[in-house]
């Protein structure tokens, strides 16, 4: 069974994982989490059946830039400026220096020698993950719901750019900056640009391509990723930062009814084809010796988890009289979820230019997902009893 191709055991585990977190439990499991289980399984690790190289690496490259531009396309900032985006700026930066006290402390042992690294992975928050939370709670339209994805909006733009910074090696510190702020301004100017200009013939055209078999809506979104994708190696940055781009193009193009059919195409083909590839990919990379088989290393998975709780988690101090008391906790249990894609995306590129040891990195791995199955049910626990 080992010989038969991968795309058909990828394809086997994203359908089982939506069937198995249908199962009845006490607290709901994010997909995403039985599809690395899955990987793991199915993985050099676990059974054997699968590796993680030729089409399977080429696929995994291209579902984590998928990930990232539907990360992207999820952004809103028209529901968060003001107080809740100040707030969010206010709470990441504390983060930052807080992670950056636990990398220093970390730095003590002989595993975790990437401040930077370990800072920005501690430093984000998975918004998809929770808006599902707040959803079935009927907090999204709330005061805490604002609040809250501000904060996940600024914890996964962020990391997002400075992690292109900071591992960007093609030129100096200066120079990345002086690019960086380019490509933001062209990234700014194509977005301002497709907001305001829907010459009549384009829009008839794109509008009649959509139910058509040759999708011209769907596949310009496809170039836009490839294109940004192409054009942030080019700058010398991380390519997830045009992926990330080229989501946000596309979000802020397509905002309105009157785009729900596309928004919906893009969806089915980016998590029903891309991403699987991604998580179940990440499963098959996460090395379950390299923790098992070292004691320090087996600790730094529930030290990470802790250590995202208060990274993440203690920013709350900050809001005040903006959240009741019942609320700050399930804040802070939220916004200490981790952004699995990310958290995922930095290890990876850290392993591949030697900034960390593919110990750390699955150790890291390993506390993002123990952090999706965790605090949500605890959030959401909290949640429903503080509003009785």
């Amino acid at each position: 069974m080992a010989d038969l191709h991968p795309v058909l055991w990828v394809m086997l585990a994203a359908v089982a994982a939506p069937l198995l977190a249908e199962l009845p439990r006490q607290a709901r499991v994010p997909v995403v989490v039985f599809e690395i289980l899955l990987g793991i399984a199915l993985g050099p690790h676990g059974m054997g059946l699968l590796q993680f190289d030729g089409f399977v690496a080429a696929m995994f490259g291209i579902g984590m830039g998928a990930t990232l531009f539907m990360a992207g396309m999820e952004l809103d900032f028209n529901h968060i400026s003001g107080a809740p985006l100040g707030l969010a700026l206010g709470g990441w930066g504390l983060s930052l220096l807080l992670g950056l006290a636990a990398a220093a402390l970390l730095y003590l042992t002989p595993l975790a020698h990437a401040p930077v690294v370990v800072m920005l992975a501690l430093s984000t928050t998975a918004l998809g993950v929770m808006l599902p939370v707040l959803r079935d709670a009927g907090q999204l339209d709330t005061n805490f719901g604002r609040l809250f994805l501000a904060a996940g909006t600024v914890a996964e733009v962020g990391p997002v750019v400075a992690m292109s910074l900071a591992m960007s090696q093609q030129y100096s510190t200066w120079q990345e900056a002086g690019l960086l702020l380019v490509f933001l301004v062209l990234v700014l100017f194509m977005a301002l640009a497709s907001r305001r200009q829907h010459p009549p013939q384009l829009v008839e055209l794109l509008r009649r391509h959509l139910h058509a078999s040759s999708q011209l809506p769907v596949r310009l979104a496809l170039l836009l990723l490839a294109g940004y994708f192409v054009l942030a190696e080019a700058f010398g940055f991380e390519n997830i930062l045009g992926a990330f781009a080229a989501g946000m193009l596309v979000g802020m193009a397509t905002r309105g009814h009157e785009h729900k059919t596309l928004r919906h195409k893009i969806d089915a083909i980016m998590f029903g084809w891309f991403v699987p590839f991604f998580f179940v990919g990440t499963g098959l990379k996460f090395d379950l010796k390299a923790i098992t088989q070292d004691g320090l290393t087996a600790w730094l998975v529930p030290a990470f988890a802790l250590l995202l709780l208060v990274v993440r988690g203690l920013p709350v101090l900050l809001y005040g009289r903006h959240l009741q008391r019942h609320e700050r906790l399930p804040f802070a249990l939220m916004s200490a979820v981790a952004s699995l894609s990310l958290v995922v995306v930095i290890t990876d590129i850290a392993v591949h230019t030697g900034h960390i040891g593919a110990p750390v990195a699955a150790a890291m791995v390993g506390a993002a997902v123990l952090s999706v199955l965790l605090f949500p049910a605890l959030a959401a626990q909290w949640l429903v009893r503080g509003a009785k």
